[in-house]
């Protein structure tokens, strides 16, 4: 199986017109029946207009999966669509090749088909699953995944799961085609007229020469960002706008435990409790010495869990406001005999822009026990919005795959030398932010880190699941535009 580069990775779009890849059949265990998982269609009401979107659900209709840590994750994944699919486990740590990333771990399931796992469930927290084929994860190919465990259990608290999503009636492809095409309009413009002649074109498996050197820009002025390049209808929390919220009944005076996923394809948020103070008690499912605030930045993929007290008398909105804009999101929080107030789409003022203020503060209960590097990785995020390509270097040369050895502990220092935050994923692991700029932290475990313009964040992990493994922007765009390469483990073919 071929790794992922970005020259190839958009080549895996192509199989949803070609019809896909056979069945995956993936060796299950006896210990437990397989459960059922359905990816398919399904009617959801925007802006008073009906959508058909993607979904993951159960035989009985319930959106995602909570399970118990240490049980068994036997799941048979049934393709509904009229098209492929596959299906990433994004926090989990399964063997590599069921980990649903197509051309790095698995095939394309057809349409019609159907795939079963089975692996220990070794980890707990707030995880979630989604497509990682083409741009389905833009059409809400996604759901909750909450791995409890005993203390979760036994709590005298309810759990609230809210999953954030940026919503357009266009096609993902039409925003793809529209964010290139911008950017080739600049180039003419510009007079690069050229470029055309330079080797076939913009796609990812025909980049020309000039075309994949413009990716190589200075970096940004100190202060210069693009804080969003997509323009959505749209902003929803649990599949609804604040128009028409998701209203989440709870006991007056009664605790919460929010478990806030965001699963947009291209939009970072501020989570804002408004009146209430909340304690953020875990990140990406990890827990962290916990943090007292009324506002959590929430990067792309990333997961944020806060504790809270809803006193009575008054409904309590959850809201996550769009950085660099009015637009907003959000559920309510209802106390019995509550009444719920109407809250508008947008607020008066734009959204906090996220930085690394929090990053620097968490600390991690468990951290890595301390222990030099094997193997340092420096790497450089690059891009621009001109021609709309962006890619992972190192020594100046595309980053097609890092290699490693089992047993290792691997830094990874990421420097963004762009004009755009990225939030930086990797499969299979969970790493130790452990440098912000020249400051070292013990700070979060995580598996997913934005990296904003002109900064750095060093991270480190103990490479103990063999295998080969996505490591990728996760903006969507940004992925699908070149940002994406492989952690491989040398001996595994």
């Amino acid at each position: 199986m071929r790794a992922i580069t970005r020259r190839n990775f958009l080549d895996y779009s192509s199989v949803l017109a070609l019809g896909g890849a056979a069945s995956l059949t993936l060796p299950r265990s006896a210990r437990a029946a397989a459960m059922t998982l359905k990816v398919g269609t399904r009617q959801i009401e925007v802006n008073g207009k009906s959508a058909t979107v993607f979904g993951i659900q159960q035989p009985d209709g319930t959106h995602g999966l909570t399970l118990d840590g240490g049980s068994n994750f036997a799941v048979q994944l049934e393709n509904a669509l009229k098209e492929p699919t596959l299906v990433h486990w994004h926090g989990l740590t399964p063997p590599w090749r069921q980990d649903g990333t197509p051309g790095v771990t698995q095939e394309p399931i057809a349409a019609g088909a159907n795939a079963t796992y089975d692996f220990t469930l070794n980890r707990t927290g707030t995880f979630w699953m989604h497509s990682h084929l083409g741009f389905q994860e833009q059409a809400l190919l996604a759901a909750p995944l909450i791995v409890r465990n005993a203390d979760d259990r036994s709590r005298d608290e309810q759990e609230v799961v809210v999953l954030l999503h940026d919503f357009s009636f266009k096609t993902p492809e039409e925003i793809f085609a529209g964010l290139r095409g911008s950017g080739l309009d600049k180039m003419m413009d510009d007079g690069m007229a050229a470029m055309h002649g330079s080797g076939g074109g913009m796609g990812m498996s025909g980049m020309g020469g000039m075309a994949a050197a413009d990716t190589h820009a200075a970096a940004p002025m100190p202060g210069m960002s693009d804080l969003n390049d997509i323009e959505y209808d749209a902003f929803l929390a649990n599949d609804r706008t604040l128009d028409d919220p998701a209203v989440i009944k709870v006991a007056a005076n009664g605790r919460v435990r929010l478990r806030i996923i965001n699963g947009s394809a291209a939009t970072n948020f501020t989570v804002d409790l408004g009146a209430l103070t909340g304690e953020l008690i875990a990140v990406d499912g990890n827990p962290i010495v916990p943090v007292t605030g009324q506002r959590f930045p929430i990067a792309m993929a990333q997961r944020l869990d806060i504790r809270l007290t809803v006193p009575g008398g008054a409904a309590a909105p959850i809201l996550a406001l769009r950085e660099g804009g009015p637009q907003r999101t959000g559920v309510i929080l209802q106390p019995t005999g509550a009444a719920v107030a109407k809250i508008g789409t947008s607020g008066t003022a734009d959204g906090p822009t996220l930085d690394l203020t929090l990053e620097q503060a968490l600390k991690s209960p468990t951290p890595l026990a301390p222990r030099p590097a094997d193997r340092t990785v420096p790497i450089t995020l690059i891009g621009n919005m001109t021609g709309y390509l962006w890619g992972i270097d190192m020594n100046g040369a595309t980053l097609n795959k890092l290699m490693v050895k089992t047993g290792e502990r691997v830094e990874i220092a990421m420097r963004n030398n762009s004009p755009m935050a990225h939030p930086m994923h990797l499969h299979g692991h969970h790493f130790q932010v452990i440098q912000i700029g020249d400051r070292a932290i013990a700070g979060a475990i995580r598996d997913t880190v934005l990296v904003p313009p002109n900064s750095e964040v060093r991270v480190a992990f103990d490479a103990d699941n063999a295998g080969k493994w996505a490591f990728h922007c996760h903006s969507l765009y940004h992925m699908n535009a070149g940002m994406m390469t492989t952690l491989e483990y040398e001996g595994v073919v």
